[in-house]
């Protein structure tokens, strides 16, 4: 369901996926090139079974590489149709605004990254730098960023209006996320430290440390330790079993390599994206929406590419993860919905909504309230499994329950809840009542997590098969406006959800 309505799109009658074989175009013709059923156990002995099983093999065979070359062609001939598409434009302009802001955050003295020695392979100031020099790079690189963030959009919005109006195919939507995620594959972490403290938990972890009793200052001097953010130095870390166990393996394997481990969290938030772009197109047919607009509006916006990719946020498996469960409950396989939903919640404890609404609807029709309490009970099994199961493998314990108001520590005015508790503060303080800011500021959080709570149990007692996604994506958003803190890579949860 969407979060966004536009004009002149025929809305199909919503279908879960799959459906008959002989609704998916690559099955219509599928029974003439299959080959014929064995019958009876003589089929099974004898030289002759041995001689058809290995004319079924060299079949296999031919016709995966026939299909490999049928995939490969397909991609030439939409990379060719892309260069005289009309998204070729916008494709080419927003490519020149990543570009221009992966150069500006690159600069030595650019704000929008980490400069500190050891923090990327390039665009660390060289001692001595001169000051002219500085403040002329300086102003280069906000010109730079800025503007490359204003081609961008733009070229997005440009990509989901063509999505809208015109019947593009959604391998033009693919192509042009592969080309927009090569200079952000390069840039350095973009706009957030966070990354630093992922690489540093996963030494942690392959040292036999556990993340969720210590933070990561107990590895000493180093330069896992360095670039971490002096607010989460001494702070236990507040993700999943899932995560951390993941962090660790990438540790040992770039070798205890600081820089190596903070490349390879990036590869994993780029499988997260991956794996969102490779199940959107499917469940935006599921609710009769059409692919590439949905492609562009939920893979290519600016917070999946600048945030998930730029940024390495672990936010991008998790949401992976989540989608791929919700596609999954979407075409009737709730318990494997569930499943990774589950493990999307052993990343980040937000996912575990997912777990929510696919035992709602696990049933797939409308059906009274007293008969949706057992599926949830089997999903919350489920989900309590998967997450006992991954603790055991890692060895972590569920102590990260404990940890999950981490985020918190920080005091933005971004979000409501946090800045009415700091007005509240001073307010009281300037009236002569000597109340500590740190009590109302917890008062308000509570209320603004009480209300999201509530409003949220409203929205799953009234949606159904065609509109839980919907309430979903407006939970996700509510809790993020009404949380303790608010981040731009929380967005991506309601947005990529409420874009189907």
């Amino acid at each position: 369901m969407g979060g966004h309505h536009y004009n002149n799109v025929t809305v199909q009658t919503s279908k879960p996926l799959g459906g008959t074989a002989a609704e998916l175009p690559e099955n219509r013709d599928s029974e003439a090139g299959k080959p014929e059923a064995r019958e009876g156990p003589e089929a099974r002995e004898g030289p002759d079974a041995r001689e058809g099983l290995a004319l079924r093999a060299g079949d296999l065979r031919d016709r995966v590489l026939a299909a490999r070359r049928s995939y490969q062609g397909s991609i030439g001939i939409s990379f060719s149709e892309l260069t005289h598409s009309p998204v070729m434009r916008p494709a080419i302009l927003g490519f020149v605004g990543l570009l221009a802001i992966t150069i500006g955050a690159s600069l030595p003295t650019s704000p929008f990254a980490l400069k500190l020695p050891g923090a990327w392979f390039f665009g660390i100031a060289a001692p001595g730098s001169p000051a002219t020099t500085s403040q002329q790079q300086l102003f280069l690189g906000l010109v730079l960023v800025y503007g490359g963030l204003f081609l961008f959009i733009r070229a997005w919005y440009s990509l989901v209006r063509l999505g809208r109006e015109r019947h593009i195919p959604v391998a033009h939507m693919v192509i042009i996320f592969a080309i927009w995620a090569l200079p952000l594959l390069v840039a350095p972490p973009l706009f957030s430290r966070d990354v630093y403290s992922y690489a540093a938990q996963g030494e942690m972890v392959s040292r036999g440390i556990n993340p969720y009793r210590y933070g990561p200052g107990v590895l000493g001097v180093g330069p896992y330790v360095t670039p971490v953010d002096s607010l989460w130095m001494n702070t236990p870390a507040p993700y999943g079993p899932l995560f951390l166990g993941i962090a660790g393996f990438l540790a040992n394997v770039t070798l205890h390599n600081e820089l190596a481990t903070v490349v390879a969290m990036r590869l994993l938030a780029l499988a997260g994206v991956i794996l969102i772009a490779a199940c959107m197109p499917a469940l935006a047919r599921s609710f009769g929406r059409r692919p590439a607009e949905i492609f562009a509006f939920a893979v290519l916006n600016p917070v999946t590419m600048l945030h998930f990719l730029g940024g390495a946020h672990n936010d991008a498996l998790m949401v992976g993860l989540l989608v791929a469960g919700i596609t999954l409950v979407r075409s009737r396989h709730p318990l494997a919905g569930a499943v990774l939903c589950a493990l999307a919640a052993a990343v980040k404890v937000p996912a575990a909504l997912g777990v929510v609404y696919a035992g709602w609807v696990w049933m797939g029709e409308p059906v009274p309230w007293r008969e949706r309490i057992k599926p949830l009970v089997k999903a919350g099994i489920v989900a309590v499994a998967v997450m006992e199961g991954a603790s055991l493998m890692v060895g972590l314990g569920w102590r990260w329950i404990l940890n999950l108001a981490t985020p918190g520590t920080v005091r933005t005015w971004l979000s409501p809840a946090t800045a009415a508790g700091l007005l509240l503060g001073r307010l009281a303080h300037g009236l002569g009542m000597m109340v500590p800011t740190h009590i109302v500021l917890s008062g308000t959080r509570v209320l603004g997590l009480a209300a999201a709570a509530v409003i949220g149990l409203w929205l799953l007692w009234h949606s159904d098969n065609q509109t839980w996604l919907r309430a979903m994506g407006i939970t996700f958003l509510l809790f993020v406006a009404l949380g303790p803190v608010v981040q731009p890579w929380y967005l991506s949860w309601g947005i990529i959800t409420l874009a189907p």
